[in-house]
């Protein structure tokens, strides 16, 4: 099979969307079939084999991502040259759209992963705020009834897109995760390379700082936290727009100095990070799914998280994790149960681990492949 995969979000950029392209398309491809991702240019980006890149400028509220601009002279003729039997749209703007547009024009099946809450995301709109809501509500349901596939990453976001109005079909493929890229991992990497004691319990968060993921809410709480076990200490990964004014928190809480902001990190340093930790801490009311959320269990990570949207389906509570109001007491108090409970940690973090392997991005993968092969068989009746 022939895949085409129109993203407005692209390698070297790193949030959760690159994370699942990356690993459908790596899965996709060892299965034996050809995957051409149409994605956004960066500066100094590596020229990739099957990966075509357009015209692109900085977005005005977040720098370090490219906007592409949506335009190909030569795209009709690369599509029909490439003889693309899917096309796979990861976002209803720019590129997606010019997805739908030559799905449309060849008769090619279209697909649409819902990776994102988008009216959760209006803070990135520079002008008009409070409408924006409301039309990026409509904006989705609208897009993803011109689809004749659309994929929800869990559950709860498949139940959202029908009760808002999608009448097309909506199937659950969450992202699965590579299970051997956790095999061989180094635990003490984090401890050793910032110094970090025996006794000093670790909290990590990995994930883009923006302020969809409610990071100074883990700030706050670590503070509280402090209060109780002194020496419990909190990294954060990544990067963001959002980065200066949580170093700047962090400063005004007085808790700076048990607060570790490791930037952006290569993907196998971040992987070694969560081997490394003792607990996965998560905020975001706004994920779909939360990928990190998994990867964190693959290692053996019990997780303490808010219960909202996707962090709901991929923490199983009381069992491999804790799930949460959001409230900063019944977090804090999570989190200090674990921290105290050696015992406890130890056997969610067991069950943490095996649950992960549910999620592995071949098994995944396997279910997406089928749903691209019954639409394409249902498309050739309908023309036949």
């Amino acid at each position: 099979m022939r895949i085409g995969i129109f993203t407005d979000s692209f390698r070297p950029y790193k949030s959760g969307v690159v994370r699942s392209i990356e690993s459908f398309s790596n899965q996709l491809t060892a299965m034996g079939n050809d995957v051409f991702v149409f994605g956004p240019h960066y500066p100094n980006c590596e020229k990739e084999d099957r990966v075509f890149r357009f015209i692109s400028i900085p977005a005005p509220t977040q720098p370090d991502f490219s906007i592409a601009i949506p335009f190909s002279p030569k795209l009709g003729k690369t599509i029909k040259k490439l003889d693309i039997d899917i096309i796979h749209v990861q976002s209803p703007f720019m590129l997606g759209r010019l997805g739908v547009k030559y799905a449309k024009r060849f008769k090619i099946p279209l697909v649409f992963t819902y990776h994102t809450l988008y009216d959760q995301y209006v803070h990135y709109v520079p002008f008009a705020k409070s409408i924006s809501k409301k039309f990026m509500q409509k904006l989705g349901k609208d897009f993803c009834n011109q689809c004749d596939l659309v994929i929800a990453p869990t559950g709860i976001v498949e139940d959202c897109l029908k009760q808002a109005g999608v009448k097309t079909p909506v199937i659950n493929i969450p992202t699965g995760i590579e299970i051997d890229e956790f095999q061989d991992v180094d635990s003490r990497w984090l401890r050793d390379y910032y110094k970090y004691k025996d006794d000093e319990t670790i909290l990590l968060h990995v994930g883009r700082m923006g302020k969809e993921k409610n990071i100074p809410f883990l700030l706050k709480s670590f503070k509280n936290i402090l209060k109780e076990e002194a020496k419990a200490r909190l990294v954060i990964v990544g990067g963001g727009p959002e980065e200066k004014n949580l170093h700047s928190l962090a400063e005004e809480l007085e808790i700076s100095s048990y607060v570790r902001f490791t930037g952006l990190l290569p993907r196998k340093q971040v992987i070694n990070a969560y081997a490394g930790a003792d607990i996965f801490v998560f905020a975001s009311l706004t994920e779909t799914q939360g990928l990190v959320l998994c990867e964190s269990k693959a290692v053996g990570l019990p997780v303490v998280a808010i219960r909202a949207f996707g962090a709901s389906e991929m923490v199983d509570n009381n069992v491999d994790g804790f799930l949460t109001e959001y409230t900063m007491e019944e977090f804090k108090d999570k989190v200090l149960l674990l921290l105290t409970d050696r015992e406890l940690r130890r056997e969610m973090s067991q069950k943490a681990q095996k649950n992960a392997e549910k999620m592995s991005s071949y098994n995944q993968t396997k279910r997406l492949l089928k749903a691209y092969e019954s639409l394409i068989k249902t498309e050739k009746e309908t023309y036949a």
